[in-house]
């Protein structure tokens, strides 16, 4: 009876240490894939700040350019009045 129950005994912590090792080879694996999906979240993330700084910096040099334009053609049309004042008058 004794030798029944001491394998009895062993066999219950063979089951319940393969049960545990089985359990944390399943969690090693759901921690990989949470890891996996972090690190692809995290790469999306910086791929769209990165297109919302080249966004911002190209309509920034955007609008620096129409006013330069302007401005260069506001100071050509003065200069130019100011020559046919100064020619005519």
């Amino acid at each position: 009876m004794l030798v029944w129950l001491a394998a009895a005994m062993a066999m219950k912590m063979r089951q319940s240490l393969a049960e545990l090792e089985q359990e944390f080879r399943h969690e090693m694996q759901l921690e990989s894939s949470r890891s996996q999906m972090q690190r692809k979240r995290a790469i999306s993330r910086s791929r769209k700040r990165w297109r919302q700084r080249q966004r911002k910096r190209s309509s920034v040099r955007y609008w620096i350019l129409v006013l330069s334009l302007i401005g260069t053609a506001v100071a050509v049309t003065v200069a130019m009045f100011e020559t046919l004042y100064y020619l005519l008058g």
